[in-house]
């Protein structure tokens, strides 16, 4: 428990007093953020914020990861991957940011170039759970391993999901601190899970309520879900509206590979679903939008993703803000509630 409280606190001493230091330092490199010409109006301002905060964060986790495993126990398979794939999705992003800051555009790198990126890290770090974990990861999950093992297609779905989280965060990635305030919600959330399961796990006692990731792993989740969370959490102060720099790619597809690793190794697969609601909501409008506009040549949204729409119809941006982050929390809840109450129903006592 201590090492948990330890990252989380070194990852948000890092952002927290790291950022200003990095937001100096981008402005004198000329790391400002590009506008879309078709957004709101009101974004136009916004102009030459420094981007590229995503780095800040990821040296936080890596940090917090770093000074939690050295104060107390030795790292683990499973820790270790979901922080590497962390940073390369983070890599990713970052290559995509600079292109967009070295050549004065909205646009970095190719779909085609950023989804082999994509393919080749949720990859590699598929192939590398299944032989560091002591456990079965490749059962398709809910809120526990749902009994069908996947087989090779576990690496189809690998992909599939760290795609759909890396994407949907940078989707959610529109507002000034709408996901980052998202994913601390998230983040937090995984803290609970991975350190129930350590509470709770079947070894060395087999009980019917119990999870059967290892202790030691579960409570090195737990440690690169709370780095990740204090990390996000300091960011935000910066971050907030009116924010004083962007995560930029850099960080919302870091923050979407954290997110979708954590689900595959605490075996919460589609419970994410849940977890991430206003996630899978902003991505759910973009894909209606470019649907109906294909087929019906019609918008049903002003500007998608839906934050933009809500922004277009006159509510403040803060406003959206707010009410998005309520709907976040709302999700996360409703997923943890989920999560308590499959673990009573198997007989759990608490």
């Amino acid at each position: 428990m201590i090492s948990i409280l330890v990252a989380a606190a070194v990852g948000l001493g890092v952002t927290l007093l790291g950022t200003p230091i990095a937001i100096r330092l981008f402005r004198v490199w000329g790391w400002g953020q590009r506008i879309r010409e078709d957004g709101p109006h009101t974004h136009f301002e916004k102009m030459g914020t420094p981007t590229m905060g995503g780095l800040v964060i990821l040296a936080g986790m890596a940090s917090a990861y770093v000074v939690s495993r050295v104060t107390s126990q030795p790292f683990t398979g499973a820790g270790a991957a979901v922080l590497v794939a962390t940073l390369a999705f983070g890599l990713v992003g970052f290559v995509d940011d600079f292109i967009k800051v070295r050549r004065q555009r909205s646009l970095g790198l190719s779909k085609a170039t950023k989804f082999l990126g994509q393919a080749a890290i949720a990859v590699g770090f598929a192939i590398a759970v299944v032989r560091v974990s002591g456990y079965s990861v490749t059962e398709l999950s809910f809120v526990r391993g749902l009994g069908l093992d996947l087989g090779l297609v576990f690496f189809v779905w690998s992909f599939l999901l760290l795609a759909a989280t890396t994407n949907a965060v940078n989707l959610t990635d529109g507002l000034d601190g709408l996901a980052s305030g998202s994913s601390v919600l998230v983040l937090a959330a995984y803290v609970i899970i991975s350190f129930w399961q350590a509470r709770h796990s079947c070894i060395p006692f087999e009980l019917t309520a119990c999870y059967s990731t290892p202790v030691s792993e579960a409570l090195d989740l737990a440690i690169v879900a709370a780095g990740g969370m204090g990390a996000v959490a300091g960011f935000l102060w910066w971050n907030a509206a009116p924010a004083r720099i962007f995560m930029g790619d850099t960080g919302s597809l870091a923050l979407g590979g954290l997110i979708g690793a954590l689900a595959i190794m605490t075996n919460t697969q589609l419970l994410l679903v849940v977890l991430g609601g206003l996630f899978v909501l902003e991505t759910t409008s973009v894909i209606v939008q470019v649907f109906a506009f294909r087929v019906f040549r019609r918008r049903v949204f002003r500007m998608a993703p839906i934050h933009h729409h809500f922004e277009l119809a006159g509510w403040p941006e803060f406003t959206v803000i707010v009410r998005f982050w309520i709907v976040s929390g709302l999700a996360v809840a409703t997923g943890l509630g989920m999560f308590y109450a499959d673990f009573l129903a198997r007989g759990g006592l608490g």
